[in-house]
């Protein structure tokens, strides 16, 4: 099960470094340390913004707000506050997503993010962030450890060296965010198999 220590100490094994950080919330005061805590939360939260992960996806049917809807639309709904990217409106009691509704977001003068448009109760598919790393699969802890190495590069190695450490990394860190993107697709949904009936009675 990771953790973000076992994330981190992964990202310095990745350079070479035999440093170990036991604590990155608050850092432990090592440059090491100080430098996961820094990079760690964005390079978290910016793989998880590449895919709409299982582990980070979920839905909602929408609250109707009271007040006017844009022009063109028919209802206004509040954005789900944990969301952090909408991935589609559907029907309600829609058994899949084959049919997405039209939507429109904005954001009001008073800070308010709202969903405009034409369906009524719609349910909301969004990503929210997932900051457990016990939540994470095993393929995106990988790519996460070396999308940190990437970032810790510069500032732990330096210069020329660093910089071409960095690129590696992030070569290395985009393969396998590729592997941990093809996984997941496949664990999301599967299709029965439709057996062709002379061959049932076979």
């Amino acid at each position: 099960m990771a953790t973000e220590i076992s994330i981190c100490n992964l990202a310095l094994a990745h350079l070479g470094d035999e440093a170990t950080v036991a604590s990155i919330d608050p850092p432990e005061g090592s440059a090491q340390g100080t430098h996961c805590a820094t990079f760690y939360p964005m390079a978290r939260d910016a793989l998880q913004d590449t895919h709409a992960w299982e582990f980070c996806t979920t839905r909602a049917t929408l609250s109707l707000l009271s007040a006017a809807p844009l022009s063109g639309w028919l209802y206004a709904y509040a954005r789900p506050s944990a969301a952090v990217k909408i991935l589609g409106l559907f029907l309600p009691g829609s058994a899949d997503d084959s049919s997405p509704q039209a939507y429109e977001t904005e954001i009001l003068t008073d800070g308010a993010k709202v969903i405009y448009s034409n369906t009524a109760a719609p349910v909301c598919r969004y990503t929210i962030q997932v900051t457990d790393p016990s939540k994470f699969p095993p393929l995106f802890v990988l790519a996460l450890s070396w999308l940190l190495a990437s970032h810790l590069a510069g500032p732990l190695l330096k210069g020329k060296t660093g910089a071409a450490k960095a690129k590696d990394c992030l070569t290395t860190a985009a393969a396998y965010l590729a592997q941990a993107k093809g996984s997941d697709a496949n664990q999301r949904s599967a299709q029965p198999k439709h057996n062709v009936p002379w061959i049932m009675n076979r």
